[in-house]
C-alpha cells in the first residue's frame, strides 16, 4: 500500500471490526484489509453448525453495539454472524477483500510502516487429551466470570472446581486430569481456557467416546501411541488450536511480539508496541478482551491523531 494511511487494520475478524468501529467513533480514517473475500471467515466457514458462544452474551459484546434484547444467553453461530454483519453495516466498515499482507516493515527514515459433531451421528470416536484440563459447563463459567468481579480469583476458582467435581465426578479414571492451577487463574496466566462440556463427558462415561494416550507418531491413517499401541482411523482431526502468524510477515515487531507472535507484555498492557504498532485480541481473552483492546487502541490513536493535527495547523 503506497497510499498514505493513518491506521492500517490487518484482518476483518471480530478484532479488526471492533477496532474499526472504535476508530469510526472518533472519525479517525483507517483501511482494513482481509485476505479472504468475506469478513470473519473463521465463524462463517470453519465453525460447526451447532456451535454457540461458550461465554454468556454479556461477556461477548463488541464495542458500541449490543445484541438484540431477545437474543439468547449463549449466542448460536448463525446469530453471531448476523450480529457481525449488522456491526459492519452500522459502522460502514468496508474491508479491502482478497488482500494479503506479504510484508510489513518499519521505515526508520520516513518513520512509518509500508504494508502489502461426530459420535452422535454414529462415528466410532476417540479423543486424545494431551494436557491437563478443567472441564466446566457454560453456566459454571458464567457464574465464575460474574462472581470474580466481586471477589478474589482464588476464591472463585475454588468454588468452580468444587462445582465441577460435584457435577462430573472424578474424571481421572477416564483419562482426563485436572490442573493444579484453578481455571480462571490458568486462563489469566497462560491463555488456556477450560473445556466446555456439551455432552461429551457423558459419552466418555458410557464408553461411546474413548480417551486415548499421547500420540508418538502418525503414519497415514495409522496412529502410534506412546505405549507403542497402534490404531487405524478413517479420519483424524487435529484440533490442536492455532497460533499467531504475524511474525511471518511483520518485520520490526520486536517491541510488542515474542517469537511465537504473541505479546511480550502481560494483560492489560500488551496491546501497544513502538512506532504506532498495536495488537487486538492476542492476549487470548476472547471477545471481551477484544473489546477492551479496541477501545484502548482507539483512545491512544486519538490522542496521537489530535496532537498531529494541532502540529500541522
Amino acid at each position: 500500500m503506497e497510499e498514505h494511511t493513518i491506521v492500517l487494520i490487518v484482518g476483518a475478524s471480530p478484532a479488526g471490526l471492533a477496532t474499526a468501529a472504535c476508530l469510526t467513533q472518533f472519525s479517525i480514517p483507517y483501511v482494513i484489509m482481509e485476505r479472504e473475500d468475506y469478513s470473519t471467515s473463521l465463524w462463517r466457514n470453519r465453525a460447526y453448525d451447532r456451535l454457540k458462544l461458550h461465554l454468556a452474551k454479556e461477556f461477548c459484546v463488541l464495542p458500541h453495539m449490543s445484541y438484540l434484547v431477545d437474543a439468547p444467553t449463549f449466542i448460536p453461530k448463525d446469530q453471531f454472524v448476523k450480529y457481525l454483519d449488522s456491526y459492519i453495516e452500522r459502522f460502514e466498515i468496508q474491508p479491502k477483500y482478497n488482500t494479503v499482507i506479504k510484508s510489513c516493515t518499519y521505515d526508520e527514515g520516513k518513520e512509518c510502516w509500508i504494508a502489502y459433531d461426530l459420535a452422535t451421528h454414529g462415528a466410532n470416536t476417540s479423543i486424545v487429551v494431551r494436557s491437563q484440563v478443567h472441564v466446566m459447563t457454560k453456566e459454571i463459567v458464567r457464574f465464575g466470570m460474574t462472581l470474580v468481579q466481586h471477589t478474589s480469583v482464588n476464591a472463585v476458582d475454588y468454588l468452580l472446581v468444587r462445582m465441577s467435581k460435584f457435577l462430573f465426578g472424578d474424571l481421572s479414571k477416564h483419562g482426563i486430569m485436572r490442573p493444579e492451577t484453578g481455571p480462571l487463574l490458568l486462563k489469566e496466566k497462560t491463555g488456556r481456557s477450560a473445556v466446555i462440556d456439551v455432552g461429551t463427558v457423558g459419552l466418555i462415561k458410557k464408553g461411546t467416546i474413548k480417551v486415548l494416550g499421547n500420540i508418538s507418531k502418525i503414519n497415514g491413517n495409522v496412529v502410534e501411541f506412546e505405549d507403542k499401541k497402534e490404531s487405524s482411523f478413517d479420519v483424524i482431526v487435529l484440533a490442536t488450536g492455532y497460533k499467531s502468524m504475524a511474525n511471518t510477515w511483520l518485520k520490526n515487531g520486536e517491541s510488542m511480539l515474542n517469537n511465537d507472535g504473541l505479546p511480550k507484555k502481560e494483560f492489560p498492557n500488551h496491546w501497544k508496541g513502538a512506532n504506532g504498532l498495536y495488537c487486538v485480541g492476542l492476549a487470548r481473552r476472547g471477545l471481551a478482551g477484544i473489546a477492551i483492546d479496541a477501545k484502548n487502541i482507539a483512545n491512544d490513536i486519538l490522542s496521537s491523531y489530535d496532537m498531529h493535527r494541532c502540529e500541522t495547523n
